[in-house]
């Protein structure tokens, strides 16, 4: 099991710093961001852009990897988008992770002047935002037009540091957005669906991964290329809310099939309030036992 964390991008670096350098020394496998231009009522307060965070956190870490968790077509145009993520991963040494979205309602979805599209105009966004980044990622001199996208001519040169790209960890509980899953990505990651507890989020999240098993198996896609991602604080109670919950959140994920888990860094208040030094418990005590499981 490979253990992540989010460190949300609403502290300036001068503080930020410390977090990201702690995670790489206590050893974590990988450390994510948020890609938004502002998120839910934290709109309202300090917040950062995410491409950027993420080159800064390249330069004070050594080891983990780095992502965004997820970018999405909101706000981003695969052409522009491509040389920001061919950046990343340069100034990170090869160890960028790029989660992908669909991208979801609010402040993203409205803050450019647009209207917020439905489900399912979200998702074939998603598809053409997702197939033209991966050719101009893995090629030099894209031309491509489809009915959300254009691009002509695109460059990615001098391509990734990870060959053909970087990983895309795409983010689906859908049928449409799973067969995306098989076709582009080496990673999946789901947050669940929405539950009044924590035993009927676990429900959720074991029905999506059973409906991505089928997914794999109609495609003919071997289940062991694909990488799998739990956001484990998408459930009632926080992961972090102990260091017993949290292992036990872990050892639960495993059984299902994740090979990968995520928390976040508690915050002071409001989303992911939690106590830091039970974030400080789980690594220096907890968290090579864990990544063993």
């Amino acid at each position: 099991m490979r253990i992540g964390i989010v460190i949300l991008p609403d502290q300036r670096w001068s503080d930020a710093q410390r977090r990201w350098r702690q995670v790489d020394e206590w050893g974590f496998d990988h450390a994510w961001t948020y890609d938004h231009l502002g998120w839910r009522d934290l709109v309202d307060g300090p917040w950062f852009d995410s491409v950027t965070t993420l080159a800064a956190a390249a330069t004070v870490t050594s080891r983990i990897r780095l992502g965004t968790l997820v970018a999405s077509p909101n706000f981003r145009h695969p052409a522009a988008f491509a040389r920001q993520v061919t950046a990343l991963d340069d100034v990170s040494g090869g160890r960028l992770l790029l989660g992908l979205g669909a991208g979801g309602i609010g402040f993203d979805a409205t803050v450019l002047g647009g209207e917020t599209l439905p489900p399912r105009q979200r998702v074939d966004r998603f598809a053409e935002f997702t197939e033209l980044l991966d050719e101009i990622l893995r090629g030099d001199g894209t031309t491509w037009r489809g009915d959300w996208f254009a691009a002509v001519d695109a460059r990615s040169n001098p391509g990734c540091v990870q060959q053909p790209r970087v990983p895309f960890v795409l983010a689906a509980n859908g049928p449409r957005s799973m067969r995306l899953v098989a076709r582009f990505g080496q990673g999946w990651v789901t947050t669940g669906a929405e539950a009044d507890d924590v035993e009927g989020w676990w429900s959720t999240v074991a029905e999506i991964s059973a409906r991505l098993d089928e997914t794999l198996d109609k495609v003919g896609r071997d289940p062991a290329t694909l990488d799998r991602y739990l956001s484990l604080d998408s459930a009632p109670v926080f992961s972090l809310s102990s260091a017993d919950f949290f292992a036990d959140q872990v050892d639960r994920a495993a059984r299902l099939g994740f090979t990968d888990v995520v928390t976040h860094w508690p915050r002071a208040s409001s989303w992911y309030a939690g106590d830091e030094a039970i974030l400080v418990d789980v690594a220096t005590r907890l968290l090579p036992e864990l990544r063993r499981a």
